[in-house]
């Protein structure tokens, strides 16, 4: 595959995801958090098993890998259970989709920051990008006129930092491990979580869950299944920088289809927010330029 094909592939993860975000925002109007990722997650799995199943089918027999397999998976579909319901709880706060696209991409910010606590350091130029992140952040979020409706907004960042533990998990437990697979059993590990959770907390309501039947299939096959498919196949001909940076539009993809499609606003301020964390965001995932000796 040409270089080209899979940075369209990348944009294309990105859109799909952006559109993922007014889904959310649909599907909130008639069901639970609980619920919604439940069904989602469970939908993402079932579309990935022909995907993994000849690879899963070779490594069966390999007791070390599976074992890597099943704890990676399982950690990181805890991470990605937690982090998608502070998502989608959110969300169904009443913060719109283009906010919550923004607010969410902070994990690209904050995944440096947790990496302090395992000995890693941070340059200059990230903790510009933190700092420029947490204002435009500020911008986008805070409440004008005296309100002070913070619960959504602050839900997405509790959301943004979980976010970036679940990348940190997968860097940790997924090396040697086929990606899919291990996306098969995240899915499936988070799905089963949200479905317990579906049970206790929620109202089971089989009109309101028809009534978001598009939002849950869109989420489940397209957002779980499809688009992380493609991200594997195109990242295998694409450098981590250029992917990334691709892969980021999703916030801007949910801005502009939230506008599109849900008639969301947002004011002069709250468009600066969006600009000021969205350029903190790529600036941090361009490499800085190296000195030239003399």
């Amino acid at each position: 595959m040409k270089q080209k094909n899979a940075i369209f592939l990348l944009l294309l993860t990105s859109f799909i995801w952006g559109l993922a975000f007014v889904a959310q925002s649909s599907a909130a109007e008639s069901i639970g958090p609980f619920t919604f990722n439940g069904l989602r997650f469970l939908i993402g799995a079932i579309v990935l098993v022909p995907v993994s199943a000849r690879t899963l089918k070779r490594h069966w027999g390999d007791r070390a890998y599976m074992r890597g397999l099943l704890t990676g998976g399982v950690i990181c579909g805890i991470c990605l259970a937690t982090a998608s319901m502070l998502q989608q709880a959110g969300i169904n706060e009443g913060t719109d989709s283009g906010k919550a696209g923004f607010i969410t991409s902070l994990y690209m910010l904050f995944v440096p920051i947790i990496s302090l606590f395992f000995g890693k350091r941070i340059d200059i130029k990230t903790w510009i990008c933190v700092l420029f992140g947490l204002v435009g952040a500020y911008l986008l979020s805070a409440p004008t006129g005296g309100e002070s409706r913070l619960t959504g907004e602050l839900l997405l960042v509790g959301c943004a930092v979980v976010f970036a533990l679940h990348i940190l998990a997968i860097d940790r437990f997924g090396k040697g491990i086929d990606g899919v697979e291990m996306s098969l059993v995240q899915y499936l590990t988070a799905g089963i979580l949200c479905s317990i959770g579906m049970f206790v907390f929620e109202d089971i309501d089989g009109g309101n869950i028809m009534s978001a039947s598009v939002s849950i299939l869109y989420a489940g096959v397209f957002s779980c299944g499809v688009a992380y498919t493609l991200q594997v196949i195109a990242q295998k001909y694409v450098a981590a920088t250029p992917a990334t940076l691709a892969l980021s539009l999703e916030s801007v993809w949910a801005a502009i289809l939230g506008a599109l499609i849900l008639s969301e606003r947002m004011n002069g301020r709250e468009i600066a927010g969006c600009v000021i964390l969205f350029a903190a965001v790529l600036f941090a995932q361009l490499p800085m330029p190296r000195r030239i000796r003399s």
